[in-house]
């Protein structure tokens, strides 16, 4: 069995001594394998320098994933070192200044997107990308093999493994939301037309919610003409079958996580820092479709319009740097930064931090905040699942109330226990955290008991091993 992503279940890095040092990624994927049976290699892109140094040092170009040296499935890992020029423009230019605009409905649609002949360049090193993950997927799958293509960053790949590989069974799962036809055509026609064409090379797709699958296939009906029948698309000759896998959360992972030092002794911090007042928590990429502003400026107003709390409450954002190598990501982080300093200036006082900034990334931290946290936000403009609004209930120890964006894939299993707001709503929202604090002791438990329950319902080994039977 192959799986295909962006980004692999290692990175390598260089040490002082001209060393490689592999380091574990994150994500539901990873853990996901580390729980299968049986053997996987996963074909990724080579990241960093390390990487690459790796792959060069390799003798076959594969990889062992030191991670999987204490499970049953031995993981192998093959990296393909692409040309920087063309990863550049494959991933920074098409996947995520445009494809993931596109999935977020993030552009400003006066200034941009702009399709002319420099982004034509770029859409042919994505086309290259693609090519190179399917010529190596074709090159490693065994007769009759089933191959798992991940994300935005591969939608041509099915299509063209296809080409090279008819009999193989092809999965493709999409985490992003997807855009209703009438956004998704601001992609060229052409481009649009071959976006859904690569992945209709799949015979299954996965999407995290019901609303982002019925968005794919309604343009497919509206793009290609193509047949769609319930949840089946027929298309040049081949049906394709779309499918719902509401990705959850380990919860005797993370439980177990919890318990290590790390978490411990920042949980001892942090408690400190909070000092007995009313903990409000976002934990979040400084990622443009995360609405972090927003959030923050929710909570300004809830200080205006509710000066009791002034002193009472603490806001806690972790807010660990995204993308950086685009300047719309670096303008965002400013402007969240900017905002965590208004709030700080107008309502601060000796003894009092009312917003507490963390621009970094901490995993331990994240656990540790969890625990404490009587409310919880995410209020994302848009989101394919969301993961933190999943994992906060399952570690709470103050039955924290949950404020949820209706645009979060999420919404749909959580959304009956959570305050869900419209996320470009700051009254809304500001209310919302309101209510979420003056929320009764004894409903608090029960439905952050519950959030729980459905946050653990499909846990990674679970969504994966799922659509590996169906495919």
């Amino acid at each position: 069995m192959l799986v295909a992503s962006n980004r692999g279940p290692l990175s390598y890095a260089v040490d002082e001594h001209g060393g490689l040092t592999a380091r574990r990624g994150g994500g539901g994927m990873i853990s996901a394998l580390e729980a299968h049976e049986e053997p996987v290699t996963w074909v990724c892109a080579a990241l960093t320098d390390g990487d690459r140094a790796a792959v060069r040092a390799s003798r076959d170009g594969l990889l062992r994933n030191p991670a999987s040296e204490t499970h049953p499935a031995a993981q192998t890992v093959r990296m393909l070192e692409i040309d920087r020029v063309i990863f550049d423009r494959a991933y920074n230019a098409v996947a995520n200044r445009t494809l993931w605009f596109i999935a977020h409905l993030l552009f400003d649609t006066p200034h941009t997107p702009s399709f002319g002949h420099s982004w034509n360049g770029d859409w042919a090193a994505y086309e290259h990308y693609c090519a190179t993950f399917a010529a190596a997927l074709a090159a490693d799958a065994a007769p009759d093999g089933k191959v798992m293509i991940q994300d935005y960053h591969l939608v041509l790949a099915p299509r063209l493994l296809r080409e090279l590989r008819p009999e193989l069974r092809i999965s493709h799962f999409t985490h992003t939301p997807w855009a209703s036809p009438d956004y998704f055509r601001l992609l060229p026609d052409p481009v649009a037309v071959a976006v859904l064409r690569g992945m209709l090379g799949a015979d299954r797709l996965g999407f995290h919610c019901r609303r982002w699958a019925d968005a794919f296939l309604s343009c497919c009906d509206a793009v290609l003409s193509a047949d769609v029948t319930g949840d089946e698309v027929t298309f040049e000759g081949r049906t394709t079958t779309v499918a719902v896998h509401a990705l959850g959360v380990d919860g005797q992972g993370l439980r177990k996580r919890a318990q290590a030092v790390d978490v411990t002794s920042r949980r001892d911090i942090l408690r400190e820092q909070v000092d007995g007042r009313r903990l409000l928590l976002r934990i979040d990429r400084t990622e443009l479709s995360k609405n972090i502003v927003r959030g923050l400026d929710a909570y300004r107003e809830l200080l205006r319009s509710h000066p009791e709390l002034r002193g009472e409450v603490t806001h806690l954002v972790f807010a660990y740097p995204s993308r950086h190598d685009l300047p719309e990501y670096r303008e965002y982080t400013a402007a969240v930064q900017r905002m965590a300093y208004d709030i700080s200036q107008e309502f601060g006082r000796p003894g009092w931090e009312p917003v507490r900034l963390e621009v970094s990334d901490d995993f331990p931290r994240s656990l540790a905040a969890y625990e404490l946290a009587d409310v919880l936000v995410v209020n994302p403009v848009r989101d394919g699942m969301n993961l933190v609004a999943k994992e906060g209930p399952v570690l709470s120890r103050n039955d924290l109330s949950l404020v949820l964006s209706r645009e979060a894939g999420a919404v749909a299993e959580l959304g009956a226990d959570s305050f869900v707001v419209n996320p470009y709503d700051v009254t809304q929202t500001s209310e919302a955290l309101w209510e979420a604090l003056e929320q009764p002791a004894a409903e608090r438990n029960a439905r952050c008991r519950r959030l729980a329950d459905a946050a653990t319902a499909l846990p990674p080994a679970q969504w994966f091993s799922e659509q590996l039977a169906a495919l």
